[in-house]
C-alpha cells in the first residue's frame, strides 16, 4: 500500500481489515446511526460551514472520546501504524489522523471535489474504509477517483465500497466523487495531517 502511495499517490487494498473486524466497526457505525447520534455533512469549515444538498448528502459522525466504540479504537491503532509506515517511506511529516463515520443513505452523493480546504495545507493523505458487507453492482455508491493528479477530465477508476476495502491517496491532488447511492453505503473517511495551516 505504501509503496503504490509513493508512485502512483493513491491505491486501493481489499481486505485491508478482515471481515470480523470491519463487521464490527460497521455495527458500531449502525448503532450510532440508529441512536440519531450523525449529522448533516456540510461543504467548508469553520464560520465558512454551509449545508449544501446540492453538492453532497451524507451523514457525519465525527471520531471523538465519546463516539470511539472498541472497534473503532482497533482501527485507529491499525491507522497509526500505516501512518508510521508512510512517513518512513514517504517522509511526508504525518504529524496525526482525524477521522468520521460517514453515513449515505438512499439518494445520497457527494460532486467531485478535493479534500483539501482552500488555503490549508494541513490535509495530506486521504484514508477512506468501507462498511458494506454483501455489496453488489448496482447498488450505487462507488467512489470515482481520477487518476492524474489535478485532473478532474482524465481517465478514472469506479471503486465498489466494498466491506473492508481501504483507499489511500494524496488528499489535495486526487478529485474524487461517490455516486448516488441506492440502499445505505457507510465507511470511515479521514486525513493523515501534517502540523500545516
Amino acid at each position: 500500500m505504501v509503496e503504490g502511495l509513493a508512485t502512483r499517490g493513491w491505491v486501493c487494498l481489499d481486505g485491508f481489515l478482515d471481515e470480523a473486524a470491519a463487521r464490527s466497526l460497521a455495527e458500531e457505525s449502525l448503532h450510532a446511526w440508529e441512536d440519531g447520534d450523525f449529522r448533516r455533512a456540510g461543504v467548508g469549515r469553520g464560520a465558512e460551514r454551509v449545508i449544501r444538498e446540492d453538492v453532497r448528502r451524507d451523514h457525519v459522525l465525527w471520531l471523538g472520546d465519546e463516539t470511539t466504540g472498541p472497534a473503532a479504537k482497533q482501527y485507529l491503532a491499525r491507522l497509526e501504524a500505516l501512518r508510521q509506515e508512510i512517513n518512513r517511506a514517504c517522509f511526508l511529516g504525518l504529524f496525526d489522523f482525524e477521522g468520521h463515520f460517514a453515513v449515505y443513505p438512499p439518494g445520497a452523493f457527494y460532486k467531485a471535489h478535493l479534500d483539501r480546504h482552500r488555503g490549508t495545507a494541513d490535509r495530506v493523505v486521504t484514508a477512506i474504509l468501507y462498511l458494506n458487507d454483501g455489496w453488489q453492482p448496482g447498488d450505487g455508491g462507488r467512489l470515482r477517483i481520477w487518476t492524474e493528479p489535478g485532473r478532474q477530465d482524465g481517465p478514472c477508476e469506479w471503486i465498489e465500497p466494498r466491506l473492508g476495502t481501504l483507499v489511500v491517496f494524496l488528499a489535495g491532488d486526487y478529485w474524487h466523487e461517490v455516486e448516488e447511492a441506492r440502499k445505505t453505503r457507510m465507511s470511515v473517511t479521514g486525513w493523515f495531517r501534517t502540523r500545516g495551516l
